[in-house]
């Protein structure tokens, strides 16, 4: 099959979200999520669709790319063609040579669903295993306890408390109001909520963002995060059940979530949220 590399343009998000959400699937790994790219969208479409790249064939996309930095990508593949020889060789041929325009030269990072043929033609490359990353994935065919938190979904009135509990869980200044009045006008945005989760005292201690792939597909949690002033009280497992709950409610199969391996206090939370680790993945590293 012939396979080209597009810059699919703003004009292209919606297909590369389309065919993300298609290939989110309880049987296969973690992987690159619509939820990823409607997170993004928050820097704005124009800027989003300059760090998409996808790859397809006879009309059908058959791989999408998100730049997450400019020396970090993270690539999935349609799942029936994780084991393609053309298709592992192409990526593989596309990621290593900077004309391309997909990654710069000198050392990069690449994240790619384990199982995948194109993990095995980079390490014949020379790419080498990179940082860990644990996955964990809640299953949601019974219904989900309660939270302990009083839970609202932030809304534009209520977008300046979401806003404010990011600002402090990531020690970031740059997610505000404006900022999520741009993630919340972008189309994934349909398929999402943010949740703020509040103490018995009245005070907006965490907040999340969940994403749908659709009805009986994996959801995902997308940031997770506890005010600076709120920590060690067991608010991050709290808003990971309530996380999975709302999920629940808009139809997924189950909810997932991806940490450094090396953060061990969120991988507690997860878990004591009732989310179970699958296997660590490693990135993939290209020296340089």
């Amino acid at each position: 099959m012939t396979i080209v590399l597009n810059e699919p343009g703003v004009d292209g998000l919606t297909a590369a979200v389309d065919a993300l959400r298609a290939w989110q699937d309880d049987r296969t790994p973690l992987q690159l999520h619509p939820g990823d790219l409607g997170w993004a969208w928050a820097l704005g479409a124009e800027r989003l669709a300059a760090a998409v790249r996808t790859w397809s064939a006879d009309g059908r996309i058959v791989a999408v790319g998100y730049l997450d930095g400019p020396d970090v990508l993270r690539l999935t593949t349609a799942p029936d063609l994780r084991q393609d020889e053309d298709l592992a060789r192409r990526l593989a041929a596309d990621l290593d040579d900077p004309a391309r325009g997909v990654l710069p030269p000198g050392k990069v990072g690449l994240e790619v669903p384990d199982g995948a043929r194109l993990r095995e033609v980079l390490s014949e490359a020379g790419w080498q295993p990179d940082e860990p990353w644990t996955p964990l994935r809640r299953d949601l065919s019974e219904p989900v306890e309660g939270s302990g938190l009083r839970i609202e979904v932030a809304g534009p009135e209520t977008a300046e408390v979401r806003t404010a509990v990011h600002r402090s869980a990531f020690g970031s200044p740059r997610f505000t109001e404006e900022v999520w009045h741009v993630l919340a006008a972008g189309p994934v945005y349909a398929d999402a909520r943010c949740l703020v989760g509040y103490d018995d005292r009245g005070d907006a201690v965490a907040a999340v963002t969940v994403w749908s792939a659709g009805p009986g597909r994996p959801g995902l949690l997308e940031p997770v995060g506890v005010h600076a002033d709120h920590r060690g009280r067991g608010h991050g497992a709290a808003i990971c059940v309530a996380a999975a709950a709302a999920l629940r409610g808009m139809g997924a199969s189950s909810a997932l979530v991806c940490t450094p391996s090396s953060n061990a206090a969120a991988v507690a939370a997860y878990r004591a949220a009732g989310f179970e680790p699958s296997p660590e993945r490693l990135d993939l590293g290209r020296p340089a």
